[in-house]
């Protein structure tokens, strides 16, 4: 790994391998580029590093660049014959098949209609084909993958903070798991489901979630706890 992972990198800075990583297959995503046989840097913001071997920029753009493995948030606006539309935030749209549902076959089709929020995976995305979705997973399980139609409220956030919700180290989902009952998704193109007990505490926790990009977790502590009373007074009245 890098040892300028967590370090703040500007454009053309070089990104310096570990000889550890000469035969795993590096992924290089948003604000990376190769020049020869160099990987430059050209972004500003902060050097992430994800397992086995991806790397990316993690910094405030708004448009998401698709990374191979991603999961990812996104909305169905179209159906061409077996293959569904999807807009996942890109500068394009992903295309998933029919049969990347678990136990989708030709008689058995998934029922997903025009609308429809997709809780999907990046299976193809390069510059050279449009990116492509899957469902399941390696063994043709969904894990958790496929359309979400149980209500809730559906939000954008930055991807800097799409990043910061699914990363170990960040506590607000546990301090709020604490206090509410509620079920969530986050896609890292910057999308999040979000449904609860009721209006109330939905809103209550989608609000807590964007507000805690710039908190340590101290401070996201202190806010569950301070929310937590608020919305009790609320669904009493």
């Amino acid at each position: 790994m890098s040892t300028l992972v967590g370090s703040t990198v500007m454009p053309g800075d070089v990104l310096q391998l570990g000889q550890a990583e000469g035969n795993k297959k590096i992924i290089l995503g948003p604000g990376l580029i190769e020049d020869g046989e160099i990987v430059k840097i050209t972004k500003p913001g902060i050097l992430r590093f994800r397992e086995p071997a991806a790397y990316w920029v993690d910094c405030h753009q708004k448009r998401y660049v698709p990374i191979k493995g991603d999961a990812v948030l996104g909305i169905v606006t179209q159906k061409a014959g077996d293959i569904f539309r999807v807009d996942i935030g890109s500068s394009e749209l992903a295309g998933l098949s029919y049969l990347s549902f678990e136990g989708s076959t030709k008689r058995n089709r998934p029922d997903v209609k025009i609308g429809d929020i997709l809780y999907a995976k990046l299976l193809v995305a390069n510059k050279e084909m449009e990116p492509e979705l899957v469902c399941i997973d390696s063994h043709g399980r969904s894990n958790g993958m496929g359309v979400i139609r149980n209500g809730g409220f559906f939000f954008q956030v930055s991807l800097q903070l799409s990043r910061k919700l699914l990363s170990p180290d960040n506590a607000l989902i546990s301090h709020l798991g604490k206090r509410f009952k509620f079920e969530i998704a986050v896609g890292l193109n910057g999308r999040v489901w979000i449904k609860a007990k009721n209006d109330i505490q939905t809103i209550a926790i989608a609000n807590a979630v964007m507000a805690s990009e710039l908190m340590d977790n101290e401070q996201i502590e202190n806010m569950c706890k301070k929310l937590s009373k608020v919305v009790a007074g609320m669904c009493e009245d």
